[in-house]
């Protein structure tokens, strides 16, 4: 129905204006204050493959019981994560088919290499021909959400623990952060 038919016909129009009215007559505008969006953000960080071939120094072929990879976390910049953000829910998961444990080291750094946050867990080791899942999950709340806020890089270290079984097998690697935010 558009406004030149509710002009012609004034019943018509006087019932509209009653009906806008009575739409916003109870609304409390003291209350505005009140009033928070608390949207949720889920972003991939890293994720990666790693082989038996990976554990051996490329300059010089000899094993190497610690490999590690960098990834910057440019998003943590923006104005909206450092003025809003409140809390982060990260969810790492390991699938190993490697007869080995692991030891894991992830760590959040500021852009000066300065510690901002740290978790350690171990792998579980697993099979050729049965992988095995170990799953972490590392909630940052509200009192500690600056030391994310102060990241820009997360590093993940990935340390062989000695076992006598052959050196075989693939270790695959997935991370998300559940970003929650309050406006």
């Amino acid at each position: 129905m558009c406004f030149f038919k509710l002009h012609k016909n004034p019943i018509l129009l006087v019932l509209f204006s009653i009906l806008m009215v009575s739409c916003v007559k109870g609304v409390d505008l003291d209350q505005t204050e009140e009033i928070a969006l608390t949207p949720d953000l889920q972003v991939s960080l890293l994720i990666f493959d790693v082989s038996g071939e990976d554990f051996s120094n490329p300059n010089t072929g000899e094993f190497q019981a610690i490999i590690s990879d960098t990834v910057r976390l440019e998003f943590l910049d923006d104005s909206y994560i450092q003025n809003d953000l409140s809390t982060v829910e990260f969810s790492f998961k390991y699938t190993n088919s490697f007869s080995q444990a692991f030891r894991n080291k992830i760590s959040f750094l500021s852009e000066d290499n300065g510690l901002q946050h740290v978790v350690n867990f171990d792998i579980l080791p697993g099979k050729k021909d049965n992988a095995v899942e170990t799953n972490w999950i590392e909630f940052i709340d509200n009192d500690n959400i600056d030391a994310i806020k102060n990241s820009i890089k997360m590093v993940v270290e990935i340390q062989v623990l000695p076992s006598p079984d052959a050196f075989d097998g693939e270790l695959k690697f997935e991370s998300k952060g559940l970003f929650s935010f309050e406006f």
